[in-house]
């Protein structure tokens, strides 16, 4: 007779198998130095090819077995397969070698070939999304209200601030205040207001508004969130409104506000939670088809900030918004 495993040795052969991917999957210099890359953003492949100086065949081999070992996620957006660390293992009990192996190879320099093409990368991200605002900053609210309406989340942001564990409403920050809706929020409540963004013809907008409601607390800076002018700020109240889905490095985004919040403070971060919708990329001047809630906790935590609330919105349009409450802990 045949023997016939049991099923414990059935789910031990399981475990050998995947420690046998897992270990196949990252014993490749290249596949290495792609998870390195993918330590702070996610890439299309084309991106990918582009950053390596490969063909799309040869690196589509290697992400392939990256992601069959768990090493990677993809995400689609459109037409377009975009690529992530996988912070969670197929495997429960491998998870911890996974993050070893993680943490170890981004202890690596990156060669400076590499890192020359990520600058280059980033600044045409950056460009693509100046550029789209500066011709469109006109037409702000009819972009915005494709996907969601400031209306439809502005009262439950305003209620999330006020229910806020704020002890200190001396200073608020701002990132991308749009056509300065919400400062009208933030004016009443703070001593003084700063009013962020990179686009000048919106910070335009914002100070126009801001006039017309006679609101006088409100310094307006044209830079992004690594200007030397907030040096030193330390804000009780950081807004982020519908903005990280239009950036490069959302993460780096809130490495860079984590530094300017006060102990106490808290960072109110709205934005879509994951789709499919493409054309938004094109019509809206989306970078990110929105945020995995998982991500944007994982991106706080390691920015040292702790997860205290979380409201979710449907919209009758299918997209999902998510208005998030961050504290300094």
């Amino acid at each position: 007779m045949l023997a016939v495993d049991t099923p414990e040795q059935a789910a031990a052969e399981q475990q050998i198998d995947a420690l046998a991917t897992l270990c196949k999957a990252s014993a490749d210099p290249l596949r290495l130095q792609v998870l390195r890359v993918l330590s702070r953003d996610s890439f299309g492949v084309s991106e990918l090819c582009n950053l390596f100086d490969m063909r799309q065949p040869a690196l589509s081999h290697h992400l392939k077995v990256l992601a069959g070992a768990g090493l990677v996620a993809t995400r689609r957006e459109g037409n377009s397969i975009f690529y992530r660390r996988s912070e969670l293992g197929q495997r429960p009990e491998l998870e911890a070698l996974q993050q070893q192996i993680f943490r170890t190879v981004d202890q690596v320099e990156l060669p400076e070939a590499l890192r020359d093409n990520l600058s280059a990368l980033q600044r045409q991200r950056e460009e693509n999304s100046r550029t789209f605002f500066h011709h469109n900053a006109h037409k702000f609210r009819e972009q915005q209200d494709l996907i969601a309406s400031y209306e439809q989340y502005a009262d439950t942001v305003a209620q999330v601030l006020r229910d806020a564990p704020l002890q200190r409403f001396d200073s608020a920050l701002e990132v991308g205040p749009g056509d300065g809706a919400f400062l009208r929020e933030l004016a009443p409540r703070f001593q003084r207001v700063i009013a962020l963004d990179n686009a000048a013809a919106m910070l335009e907008r914002a100070q126009t508004t801001a006039a017309k409601a006679d609101l006088d607390n409100i310094r307006f800076i044209h830079g992004d969130t690594g200007s030397s002018e907030l040096d030193g700020l330390q804000a009780d109240c950081i807004v982020i409104n519908m903005v990280l889905h239009h950036t490069p490095e959302p993460r780096q985004i809130l490495q860079d506000v984590a530094r300017y919040l006060a102990p106490g403070g808290v960072l109110l971060l709205t934005d879509l939670c994951q789709h499919d919708q493409g054309w938004a990329r094109e019509n809206c001047g989306d970078l990110w088809l929105g945020f995995e809630p998982a991500d944007l906790t994982a991106w706080a935590r390691s920015a040292g900030l702790d997860d205290i609330a979380s409201v979710f919105l449907a919209q009758r349009n299918g997209f999902q918004i998510q208005v998030r409450l961050f504290g300094r802990h």
